[in-house]
């Protein structure tokens, strides 16, 4: 399994990638939060070689105007990943299922040469979601051992831990099949 990292602007833009294959930077919030610290978490990530995805978090409603503000933040290169974080809103409100599905299927057909994957953690995913539509893969959080969600569904990457920073692995051999993984959407 492959190690890697998931930040936003609460981490620092000079993050250390000792060990790591991957990370994932938020992007954007809603219709109008970009994180300021985008630009140089992404360029610590790409420094040291990782494959690189960014996240939206997907708020109910107005899913058109979410998928333009995330994909005018969200760099536009081929072999990078986009993912949907589907939880809870600072409201206490979620998306849809549908909206959530609707919003992956956006972001496929408007970045064909981009892996478009579903972040949600354990709860979400076994008694919110209904459809089981996570478009390329399944990012489940699940604060447990490393590697081993308690879930049935294949899943691709894992978030295990949240402290100090978000820990993630992915279900992948190498980090070269990670790549190719990424760069054949």
């Amino acid at each position: 399994m492959l190690h890697g990292i998931d930040v936003s602007a609460y981490q620092s833009t000079s993050y250390d990638t000792d060990g790591l294959s991957f990370a994932f930077v938020k992007a954007t919030e809603g219709r109008s939060y970009a994180n300021p610290r985008l630009t140089a978490q992404t360029k610590t990530a790409r420094d040291a070689g990782l494959v690189v995805g960014f996240y939206h978090f997907l708020w109910p409603g107005d899913l058109t105007a979410q998928a333009d503000y995330f994909l005018r933040h969200a760099p536009d290169r081929p072999g990078d990943l986009l993912a949907v974080d589907w939880e809870l809103t600072g409201d206490g409100t979620h998306a849809s299922n549908a909206e959530k599905d609707r919003f992956i299927r956006t972001l496929r057909q408007r970045r064909p040469d981009n892996r478009v994957v579903l972040y949600c953690n354990r709860s979400f995913w076994l008694t919110v979601d209904t459809t089981s539509y996570a478009g390329d893969g399944l990012w489940i959080a699940d604060y447990v051992t490393a590697g081993k969600p308690r879930i049935k569904a294949k899943w691709l990457f894992h978030q295990y831990a949240s402290e100090p920073h978000d820990k993630d692995v992915a279900n992948f051999a190498s980090r070269a099949a990670l790549k190719q993984w990424a760069g054949g959407a």
